[in-house]
């Protein structure tokens, strides 16, 4: 596509799946940054991200600064990293997701500047987890902001909002794949509109703001004390990660799907964390308020199972208690 030549900073699979938009969009992509090779896995070896990956199927350069703050704690990271963007020469710079700071210099070097792909509403969920917080508040919606990068946390002028409806069944992986899809039409459609000078920047409001912060493992543990609707929107906020876990004469178990199940004022004379009931439908848990049916469960080691075939290796029965895992 002739015009605007686009240097791209992402690192997980939701920004790879942008940085294939808009490959497929055809425009010119000099550069990718992205976060340095990570251990992973069970034999902990170094491996590229999502995007580094794409990048490098398509010949395109790859930097990995640790930092890009001239005066940071790696300076020569970010020098690197400042000469590969002037000899790129791009016009914009889209992120999303990258994980390092942008400091001001890299704001100012695109003409363009600097476009965020961002998944929420804003301002209602600035800041790391967007997706997962949503879910876990109760929200009926989400989407997709294109911003204007600035100095502030998810502060810069929205250019492009998409609404994006929340079924009470998505979780986190499923609205993950919604959003970046959507994503990746909404950056093309937005670099089209600034190629053509039609681009409109709107404040941020004011209220509204909430901030989605990083997930830790410590959410994973599930406190039987809350209520079964929270338990239920906990479930499906942290699946993939961290997963919700509880434990069983001391094994720990995680929970994948649940769902809240009767009159949150009845059902209350077993304690909380006690077992209702358990057959092929679901095992039936007491809380604070209400039953969560629990449908898929796992146990340490072993794979992801529906709660009929889970229960044909585990007695978990009426009256078995489940407890706070230990972190």
């Amino acid at each position: 596509m002739a015009g605007l030549k686009v240097v791209f900073a992402g690192t997980p699979e939701f920004a790879a799946v942008a940085l294939q938009a808009l490959l497929a969009a055809g425009y010119e992509v000099p550069l990718v940054l992205t976060q340095p090779d990570r251990p992973a896995g069970r034999g902990m070896k170094l491996q590229a991200s999502p995007v580094k990956q794409l990048a490098l199927q398509h010949g395109i350069a790859v930097s990995q600064p640790m930092s890009l703050k001239l005066d940071g704690k790696y300076p020569d990271d970010a020098a690197a990293a400042r000469a590969a963007l002037l000899e790129a020469g791009a016009d914009v710079m889209v992120v999303a997701a990258y994980g390092l700071i942008l400091p001001q210099w890299t704001l100012e070097l695109p003409r363009l500047g600097c476009l965020n792909i961002h998944a929420s509403l804003l301002p209602r969920w600035r800041g790391a987890a967007p997706i997962h917080r949503a879910i876990e508040a109760g929200d009926l919606e989400t989407g997709i902001t294109i911003m204007q990068m600035d100095q502030g946390l998810d502060t810069g002028d929205m250019l492009l909002v998409e609404k994006l409806a929340i079924s009470d069944t998505d979780t986190t992986a499923s609205l993950h794949d919604q959003l970046a899809e959507l994503g990746g039409t909404m950056i093309v459609a937005a670099l089209q509109q600034a190629q053509a000078g039609a681009l409109t920047r709107q404040p941020q409001p004011a209220e509204g703001v909430n901030y989605a912060h990083k997930i830790e493992k410590a959410e994973a543990l599930i406190d039987w004390s809350l209520d079964a609707a929270t338990l239920a929107r906990r479930v499906r906020a942290f699946n993939p990660f961290p997963g919700a876990v509880t434990s069983w004469q001391g094994e720990s178990l995680k929970v994948w799907t649940a769902c809240a199940e009767g009159d949150e004022a009845a059902s209350v004379d077993l304690p909380a964390g006690h077992v209702r009931s358990a057959d092929a439908d679901g095992v039936r848990v007491q809380t604070g308020a209400g039953v969560l049916r629990l449908t898929e469960l796992q146990r340490a080691g072993g794979k992801r199972l529906a709660a009929a075939d889970f229960l044909r290796g585990v007695a978990l029965e009426a009256g078995a208690r489940l407890e706070h895992a230990q972190s």
